[in-house]
């Protein structure tokens, strides 16, 4: 078999495609990632990267061995990591990802009790509203919102999130609320720009009937708590989802507007791990204890 260091090496080369940068994420210099990856190619007796001064880039035959050498190396570790586990407690390193407003308000907590209970467990967690490629970017597990597409992916949901209108008291008492989807149009409105949302609302009622609206849009922000901000001063009306709705809704500082429409397609809370022969113990324990975190999502009784 090829030396593990090269073919780690050569992996990291393909997925930065410049020796310099994978020299740096593996801590070494660029001269001696050249190196292991010519005596590579001098061994397999073929071209793996086209070189220029511009760019790095995969020949066919890179390509074809990069996507084996990777699934081979996923073997390796996940073999290694189920002999570990099975003489001893998890360990390793977990890498999370999560939305920057719900894992602030719900996963922070749960998270660290859970680094706590498994010290030999190394944390590393993103709160970031960025959409992550899982696999790509090395993540063990995510937790996303939205609607659950088909993919290689294995997801277990946690709860449902659907995102409805409200505004602020202030705001009702200075400018009334909608009493129709249709009078919407004539409100002004906080807006949410990030993952491609635009000021055309998708709705659906209680009946599951579909429409759609255009909000007038008086203030629009990339950050959910930028924008509950706003509703909650009272500058307009805001799709809010009821995670980030529920502690306002329970001391009033916010009110429902048309609480029968919710944005379509339903919206839920679940987390994703990439799909593998053997799921390390140190997943199965942490989607088991966000699963039990359940009880906590305090918006439960109210959606």
């Amino acid at each position: 078999m090829k030396d593990i260091s090269r073919l780690h090496t050569f992996l990291q080369v393909s997925k930065n495609l410049s020796f310099a940068e994978a020299g740096r994420s593996l801590g070494i210099s660029g001269p001696a990632v050249t190196k292991q990856v010519q005596a590579l190619e001098k061994e397999l007796g073929v071209k793996l990267f086209y070189r220029s001064t511009r760019r790095v880039s995969l020949t066919e035959q890179g390509a074809i061995y990069a996507e084996k050498v990777r699934k081979v190396l996923d073997e390796l570790q996940e073999a290694e990591q189920e002999i570990i586990e099975l003489k001893d407690c998890p360990r390793g390193k977990l890498k999370i990802n999560a939305p920057m407003s719900f894992g602030r308000q719900y996963l922070a907590q749960p998270l660290a009790q859970f680094a706590k209970l498994h010290p030999q467990i190394e944390m590393e967690v993103d709160f970031d509203d960025r959409w992550v490629d899982i696999i790509e970017e090395g993540y063990d597990l995510v937790v996303r919102i939205g609607t659950l597409e088909d993919s290689s992916l294995i997801a277990r949901k946690l709860a449902d999130c659907p995102i409805r209108l409200y505004a602020s008291p202030e705001f009702v008492r200075q400018k009334g609320k909608p009493e129709s989807i249709e009078q919407v149009a004539d409100f002004p409105s906080v807006l949410y720009t990030k993952q491609n949302q635009s000021s055309v609302w998708l709705y659906k009622d209680s009946n599951s009937s579909k429409g759609s609206i255009v909000m007038q849009r008086a203030f629009a922000a990339n950050t959910a708590e930028m924008q509950l901000q706003a509703c909650l001063e009272g500058i307009g009306i805001a799709l809010i989802p009821i995670f980030a709705a529920a502690p306002y809704l329970l001391d009033g500082s916010l009110v429902p507007v048309l609480p029968n429409y919710e944005m379509s397609p339903k919206r839920e809370i679940y987390t994703l791990f990439p799909q593998r022969r053997y799921l390390s113990t140190k997943v199965r324990l942490l989607v088991d204890y966000l699963l039990e975190q359940r009880r906590d999502f305090m918006w439960i009784d109210q959606s």
